[in-house]
């Protein structure tokens, strides 16, 4: 059975960096929680890696600071296959919701059915 880790890397978390301030067009459930997911991970690897050379927080703030635009951009087009503004982020708890609902099939005002472009 082949790993394909490098493969869920290189398509939920590199694929959204690619794409650092695309915030038009739709993003997959999948793709908004896997980068999400790996970014606890890093998150979490730096903070362990940190505490054990007395670095202070700097590598995790610097990591924060690079994923922010991001991690909105990717939260927008998310909320845009829910065919949803993404003024609708300055919500917290109502667009974790909506972050979390299976996206509209078909074409929405905000482009294509991502899962029908796969």
């Amino acid at each position: 059975m082949a790993d394909n880790t490098g493969g869920a890397i290189n398509q939920w978390y590199l694929g959204v960096l690619k794409k650092y301030a695309v915030f038009t067009g739709r993003a997959r459930r999948k793709e908004y929680w896997m980068f999400t997911l790996f970014n606890i991970l890093i998150a979490f690897l730096l903070g362990i890696f940190e505490a054990l050379i007395g670095a202070g927080d700097i590598l995790s703030n610097l990591y924060s600071l690079a994923v922010l635009i991001p991690g909105i951009a990717v939260a927008v087009r998310r909320l845009h296959d829910t065919d949803r503004s993404g003024w609708w982020l300055l919500l917290p708890i109502v667009n974790i919701v909506f972050l979390a609902l299976e996206g509209q099939s078909g074409t929405n005002r905000f482009g294509s059915d991502p899962k029908e472009v796969v």
